[in-house]
């Protein structure tokens, strides 16, 4: 199939489209507004439902309902929409009902700008919402990676029966990459006889819920969650290696930063600085074994637009055997290959006005 030119919301529209999905509840928020106004004209062209709801709180209760019913259905929003929809969302995990998320980031907290951000990144990763609950995050680094992975996103949902979020910083929603659909939905769609779709007198009716008010039945119904968590972590771990063979000097980014970092190891290694780079695909599952593949590495530097979040989990993948730096830029600001070479410089203890090492 040709390659098409696309702005990334919309392409994350088309993808979902194109993964079977035909049911989306949301609520404008910028920077992923073009995404609904995508799908608002899309969906009823192939027979689908497209409804802007009131708030973000009844997008996702109806999102919830959909997927009772065995439906594929999504919702998107940005950062603020995101932390409304949490209950809905620990709801969906609880009552184990397969959607997907969107997030396009922006800076916070609060209402925070509309530029691109990274500081979601706790959310994403640690549940957001109430209880003992983990959702896969996805965290494409281009607008072809984020249209592959909202149609994986989809299938693993199914798969396991949870709610999938796809992390995309506002930069890759709002640029316009050609991408290409040529993975489109070759999986037919799991049956779903645990769906809510009428008994028609020939079995006991399926009940969807996540509240037991007996302590020994929740109890098990949490560790039965958590069977399946520990599943997930041991099959749908992503990541990529790019340099690191040599590198003694390993940064650790994803999404657009992660391109930015990309330009820096180019450049540094033109000077001689030998460095690679982790990038996980996956947020969670963190990719940990990925560092076991980096033995030359002398120093770990993870580079976010925020403040400091990944960093924690790279902390703990590098169980102290190595120095664990951190550069981040945030509130909308976007760290530039300069300020990241100098960082590194520094931290190397690299001459920078006389162009080598102290």
């Amino acid at each position: 199939m040709d390659k098409v030119l696309m702005k990334g919301n919309e392409a994350f529209g088309r993808a979902a489209i194109e993964a079977g999905c035909k049911y989306f509840f949301g609520y404008p928020i910028t920077p992923q507004s073009e995404l609904p106004e995508y799908l608002s004209r899309e969906l009823p062209k192939i027979g689908g439902v497209f409804l802007q709801a009131e708030s973000e709180i009844s997008a996702i209760n109806m999102v919830y309902g959909a997927a009772g019913s065995g439906a594929r259905v999504m919702t998107s929003s940005s950062s603020p929409g995101i932390a409304l929809k949490q209950e809905g969302i620990t709801y969906a995990a609880g009552a184990e009902l397969p959607c997907v998320i969107i997030n396009v980031m922006r800076g916070g907290p609060g209402l925070g700008s509309i530029q691109a951000s990274q500081s979601d990144y706790f959310m994403a990763t640690r549940g957001g919402g109430n209880g003992d609950y983990r959702t896969p995050v996805f965290a494409p680094s281009s607008v072809q990676e984020a249209v592959d992975m909202i149609i994986e996103a989809f299938d693993v949902a199914d798969k396991y029966r949870t709610p999938v979020v796809v992390l995309a910083d506002g930069m890759i929603g709002q640029m316009m990459e050609p991408v290409e659909f040529n993975n489109a939905n070759k999986k037919d769609i799991p049956s779903k006889d645990w769906a809510t779709v009428g008994t028609k007198g020939k079995r006991k009716p399926n009940v969807i819920n996540s509240l037991y008010l007996a302590p020994e039945a929740l109890e098990e119904h949490c560790i039965n969650l958590d069977k399946k968590f520990k599943k997930i972590e041991e099959n749908e771990v992503q990541y990529e290696m790019y340099k690191t063979e040599d590198a003694e000097f390993v940064f650790v980014a994803y999404g657009t930063t992660s391109r930015i970092v990309k330009t820096t190891i180019e450049n540094l290694r033109e000077e001689g600085i030998k460095v690679g780079l982790i990038r996980p695909k996956v947020l969670w599952p963190f990719p940990f074994e990925a560092f076991k593949q980096i033995p030359n590495a002398k120093n770990i530097l993870t580079v976010e637009m925020s403040t400091g979040q990944m960093v924690d989990d790279v902390k703990i993948a590098v169980e102290g055997k190595l120095p664990v730096y951190f550069y981040g830029r945030t509130g909308g600001m976007t760290p530039s290959p300069i300020e990241i070479s100098n960082k590194v410089k520094e931290i190397i203890g690299y001459n920078i006005c006389a162009g080598g090492a102290e």
